[in-house]
């Protein structure tokens, strides 16, 4: 019997084993799935990689979009408040992506979660269960990666915008005049009708809570330029600070910066994403490069002053090596060890040599027989 024949005859039962391991069984998830995507986007003229937040309630297919500078934290964080305030409530579960900000392990075997700390604290702030996407198993957030590339396709394809303010602004209405109008494919109805009917009643209410990140504090190093970057904005410091560590407070819209325990800036919070901002000191008494030839220079030339303060600071602590030791006594000296030490021995050493000299040329020299 050869080996094809056994092929033939098996055949029917490699087919069953593929259709076993690939079956599913379709089922209707409690709201909400999360995720991110990116994609260029034309703004002020300029390409920018623009992230976008894209969240999803599982019944009725209402989806919820914002457009973000990156893909930190905070910004999962802001993402799903600003979520739960337009959904007008916040759902039992919120299945997430194993992003590195929000789940710091998943094992594929146990499928034991391990969240990240804050993650938790905000879950606990909102009450609700977090969940998070099986490893190497796309299936289970095909929802909400579907409802990224329909943003990408349809919001965003072929659109310029003329600042991150007007994106913002055409997600709001795009979602309202759009994406919950339309008959979604799959249930057949619209999303903000089905949400109205069904999905509204299910969510528990906000009952007035405060946003999470009230508060957040950052530590960044002053640069060259007088200034510490955060969220892609700069914002301005006294230029005495240039090198310094500083601690940033953002609260609401006010950016606070500290050193050694003292406020030296207060600033008001620029659009996270805006790319580029520059926020100049407005607040009386905050001291400015001097001027000079080029504010650059002063600049440069006081944090070398403090280097080599610094550098000599550190000498200071430690005796160098070839200092002598004050209790350390001298050698004896040898007279006459024929050798020029600057203390006359050097007239000795040259008349012995002029001796040597003149022996040698005294010899009567040697004629070969």
């Amino acid at each position: 019997m050869s080996l094809r024949t056994v092929e033939r005859a098996v055949a029917h039962l490699r087919q069953e084993l593929r259709a076993e391991a690939r079956a599913t069984v379709r089922f209707e998830t409690r709201p909400g799935q999360i995720d991110f995507g990116q994609r260029r986007v034309e703004i002020a003229g300029a390409a920018r990689q623009v992230t976008f937040f894209v969240a999803t309630l599982g019944y009725s297919r209402r989806i919820h979009v914002r457009a973000f500078a990156g893909e930190r934290q905070e910004h999962w964080f802001e993402g799903m408040e600003s979520a739960f305030t337009a959904f007008g409530g916040v759902p039992e579960e919120v299945l997430l992506d194993n992003a590195r900000a929000l789940i710091l392990s998943h094992d594929v075997a146990s499928r034991e979660v391990v969240v990240n700390p804050k993650l938790h604290a905000f879950a606990r702030h909102w009450g609700f269960q977090v969940k998070a996407c099986a490893p190497y198993r796309p299936r289970t957030k095909v929802k909400d990666e579907r409802g990224v590339g329909y943003v990408k396709g349809n919001a965003i394809a072929g659109r310029a915008f003329d600042s991150f303010a007007a994106l913002e602004a055409h997600l709001v209405e795009w979602t309202r005049e759009i994406a919950d109008r339309r008959t979604h494919g799959t249930t057949g109805e619209a999303p903000m009708l089905r949400f109205a009917r069904d999905e509204a009643g299910t969510l528990k209410p906000l009952q007035g809570r405060g946003p999470f990140l009230a508060l957040r504090e950052l530590g960044r190093r002053v640069g060259p330029d007088c200034a510490v970057e955060m969220d892609t904005n700069t914002y301005s410091v006294p230029w005495r600070l240039i090198g310094e560590r500083v601690r940033v407070l953002v609260a609401a819209d006010t950016v606070r910066i500290t050193h050694a325990g003292v406020e030296v800036a207060c600033h008001r919070a620029a659009p996270a994403g805006v790319g580029g901002a520059s926020i100049l000191s407005t607040s009386p008494g905050l001291p400015v490069p001097p001027a000079g030839r080029s504010g650059r220079s002063r600049t440069r030339s006081a944090r070398t002053r403090l280097e080599r303060r610094r550098m000599w600071t550190r000498r200071s602590r430690f005796r160098r090596c070839c200092d002598p030791c004050p209790n350390m006594k001298r050698p004896p000296e040898v007279p006459g060890d024929g050798r020029g030490d600057g203390r006359g021995n050097g007239e000795r050493a040259r008349s012995d040599a002029d001796a040597a000299e003149a022996d040698r040329d005294a010899r009567p020299a040697r004629h070969p027989a």
